[in-house]
């Protein structure tokens, strides 16, 4: 009799965990989703702003062209899959990059108000794609973790979800932003 009332009382503590950690999975998948959405968000934002950087007339044009071309693939990058996608992002990086490398020229274009704005939203718009890439991969990491332990394995509690991968892109600020 007692034999009985443990074993239930165990596959009702068993039921409670496996219910539990399939609802962690869940919401740990919706938060990788929404901060998806929140990063592809920042990211249009940021290559919005690098066109219109581009576009205003601040820049040589030399730096105007490359910062347009690197922009305008990034945007259109959207239905690629992932991997080209961080690329063009990347490359839109070392685009504004190598235009706002020395702070003395981007100083420069700051002397103007319609500078000045650009390169504020841009540096506001860099912060928050590095906020947003690094929410998104703590979700992950988190997502991984709890995907890897034996009983959520054991029992696919995940279903058949595919792996949540890590979003890595070069986000760093320029260093002409950087430094004002």
């Amino acid at each position: 009799m007692w034999l009985v009332i443990v074993l239930a009382v165990l596959l009702v503590a068993l039921g409670l965990y496996l219910s539990m950690t399939a609802g962690r999975i869940d919401r740990l998948h919706q938060r990788i989703e929404t901060s998806t959405l929140a990063l592809d968000a920042h990211l249009l934002r940021r290559s919005s702003i690098a066109i219109e950087l581009a576009t205003s007339g601040v820049l040589d044009l030399a730096s105007s062209l490359l910062i347009a071309d690197a922009a305008h693939v990034a945007r259109t990058a959207a239905d690629l899959d992932s991997v080209l996608k961080a690329q063009a992002e990347s490359d839109l990086t070392a685009a504004l990059d190598a235009a706002l490398a020395d702070p003395e020229e981007t100083a420069e274009i700051a002397v103007t108000q319609l500078g000045s704005e650009l390169l504020d939203e841009l540096d506001a718009a860099f912060l928050r794609v590095q906020l947003s890439r690094r929410f998104r991969n703590d979700a992950v990491r988190a997502c991984r973790q709890v995907r890897g332990q034996f009983l959520v394995r054991m029992f696919r509690l995940a279903g058949h979800t595919t792996w949540p991968q890590t979003w890595e892109m070069d986000d760093t600020r320029p260093q002409g932003l950087a430094e004002r």
